[in-house]
């Protein structure tokens, strides 16, 4: 369900090739992220100064935010090579040491979903890490013994949108650990504005700030919605994007003003409507909903957690004043355990 939502951060096959063009290619070029941005530019100055590659570096945060582009970055920042892998792809210790082998000097080895990674894997990476060794095992039984290769110099690159589920040992291991956080309005804008100059389209100052409005601060979010209200004004509107076209095509898309598409609304409308505003268990809202529970808790919350739409408590999750109100439903006055006090039986 979720890699068919047009406002689903997650990449869809679509978005492959089309991002690769809209990419910004050097830092200078970057909007957004300003704190992540400066630390990577003061140790890419630092590291060229000394001749050396760069520490470890690891990117978390929601998904379409930029952590690729950001490795993307830093390698053409450095002048070097980039392997892009991701911890899934890599499921025996022998794919990574292939992969280990054929870096050269300075090279950056990109792991997405680095968390994902193998736990005999990570052993393998341990010493290339911190070593730049590759440890290999020759002959079984008594007879094994084992081979130390020396690695040449290069940088690992992770990238996780589950910073918990990583291991103390490899999460210890990156020198330099960067959280990505959502986007501002007006970052948004200036990314929309962006896209759209590449994509050579029209579109008026009023019409990127609704779309600013409706990417729930992720880029790759923003640049989907472009191309969707692009088409629209391609055949209604001589592919000039006005406000009224941009709010006529996300009507008819089913994006709100807040950036909620149906799903979103359907888990705000299940814990109103089915559970009287919560609280309600995770499994439960899962089973309501029909959804998996990791796509509830890390899919669809985050954003509703971000707008203040539902709470986390330790009962369940509640819908607040705010959810109601967007909705356009009445908000139930609750009795609390204060408003009993001093009350005659």
């Amino acid at each position: 369900m979720d890699d068919e939502r047009l406002v689903s951060p997650k990449s869809h096959e679509e978005d492959t090739a089309a991002e690769k063009s809209l990419r910004p290619k050097r830092l200078s070029e970057y909007i957004g992220q300003e704190k992540v941005v400066d630390n990577l530019r003061i140790g890419i100055a630092a590291a060229q100064a000394r001749g050396e590659p760069l520490d470890h570096i690891l990117f978390y945060g929601p998904p379409g935010l930029g952590k690729t582009t950001l490795c993307q970055i830093v390698a053409n920042e450095m002048g070097v090579n980039v392997r892009i892998t991701s911890g899934p792809a890599i499921e025996r210790a022998g794919d990574l040491a292939a992969i280990l082998t054929n870096l050269k000097k300075d090279d950056i080895l990109f792991i997405d979903e680095v968390h994902r990674l193998n736990r005999a894997v990570e052993e393998v990476l341990y010493p290339a890490m911190e070593d730049f060794a590759l440890d290999i095992v020759v002959g079984k039984g008594p007879s094994a013994r084992s081979l130390r290769l020396k690695l040449p110099k290069f940088t690992v690159v992770g990238a996780t949108t589950r910073l918990a589920l990583l291991t103390s040992p490899l999460r210890d291991r990156f020198g330099a650990v960067h959280r990505l956080e959502f986007y501002s309005v007006e970052a948004m804008d200036q990314i929309i504005r962006r896209t759209a100059n590449i994509l050579n389209t029209a579109l008026d100052e009023d019409a990127a700030l609704e779309l600013a409005r409706r990417a729930r601060g992720t880029p790759r979010i923003a640049n989907r919605i472009l191309k969707r209200v692009r088409d629209f004004a391609q055949v209604t509107a001589n592919n000039h994007i006005t406000l009224d076209v941009a709010r006529t095509a996300l009507e008819r898309l089913e994006v709100d003003e807040l950036g909620l598409d149906p799903n979103d609304r359907r888990v705000l409308q299940a814990i109103i409507e089915l559970f009287g505003g919560g609280p309600v268990g995770l499994s439960t809202l899962a089973a309501a909903t029909a959804e998996e529970v990791d796509a509830v808790e890390d899919v669809y919350e985050p954003y509703l957690l971000q707008l203040g739409f539902i709470q986390r408590t330790p009962r369940g999750r509640i819908a607040t004043r705010r959810a109601y109100e967007h909705l356009g439903l009445p908000f139930p006055e609750r009795i609390t355990p204060n408003d009993l006090q001093g009350t005659l039986w």
